[in-house]
């Protein structure tokens, strides 16, 4: 690296320094979103997570998901699934924010959208499907949480450290925390400077939280280079890290608790 490239990880190389002086191990996750079929991005995002053994759930959008995806997937040991809504559609009322999972929609519908989904995703991935519910927009209901087990879902994911309204008995919280999507500027990757410095921050609050996993979120399909770029020198550097490491979202919800 040079002087400048070791000045722009400095900060996340100390907070490690912490985790070890605290006898933890960072813990990172990746969630992509908006998965349906086996474009040529989603295969450059399988092949590059595969090159760094970095596990990957992708988020895949149930109703117009195709079967080549899963055939695509099959063999992809490092890649679980999780349930992405249903249709990846806008029932939010006038004037709020983006939600799938609104109950403007209707309370039913959306419990009988998310149990089909959830069926179909069965059926094309078996194993490779984890039943965690990624909502669209990383938004969902206030109390349509508790609704979630009964529908067979055993986790939830969305962003931030926490939800509103709370979790039922029977279901778990893994959330992301850093976006590499610059949604409000140019809808590409965000500068790895600020990415490393949000991670940093992320892994702050995480070590102060019992040593949280820290999630980073991605789109594939909106990926230009310097979204590549941040993955591929992510990846690189945790690669040389002693006290960080990538993990399943399976992996995690099975064998750790918060």
């Amino acid at each position: 690296m040079s002087s400048k490239t070791d000045r722009m990880w400095r900060g996340l190389e100390r907070e490690l320094d912490a985790w070890d002086e605290a006898g933890m191990v960072a813990r990172l996750w990746l969630r992509d979103d908006d998965a349906i079929e086996a474009t040529p991005e989603l295969l450059r995002l399988v092949e590059l997570t595969a090159g760094f053994d970095i596990p990957v759930t992708l988020a895949v959008i149930p109703s117009p998901a195709k079967a080549e995806l899963a055939e695509c997937l099959a063999l992809q040991n490092h890649v679980d699934v999780a349930v992405h809504g249903f249709a990846h559609r806008n029932h939010a009322g006038a004037g709020e924010k983006k939600c799938e999972l609104s109950f403007v929609h209707g309370r039913d519908v959306i419990c009988d959208e998310l149990a089909r989904g959830l069926d179909k995703l069965k059926g094309l991935f078996g194993r490779q499907l984890f039943p965690m519910l990624a909502p669209p927009w990383n938004r969902i209901e206030d109390g349509l949480a508790g609704q979630l087990p009964a529908l067979g879902f055993s986790a939830l994911s969305a962003f931030g450290w926490t939800i509103p309204g709370g979790l039922p008995d029977g279901l778990a919280l893994l959330n992301t925390h850093v976006d590499i999507i610059d949604w409000k500027g140019n809808r590409g990757g965000r500068a790895l400077p600020v990415i490393i410095g949000e991670i940093t921050d992320a892994l702050v609050q995480a070590r102060s939280r019992s040593g949280a996993p820290v999630g980073i979120l991605s789109h594939h399909l909106v990926h230009d280079d310097q979204a590549w770029q941040v993955l591929q020198a992510l990846f690189a550097f945790t690669g040389k890290q002693k006290h960080v490491q990538w993990e399943s979202a399976r992996s995690l919800l099975t064998n750790h608790t918060e």
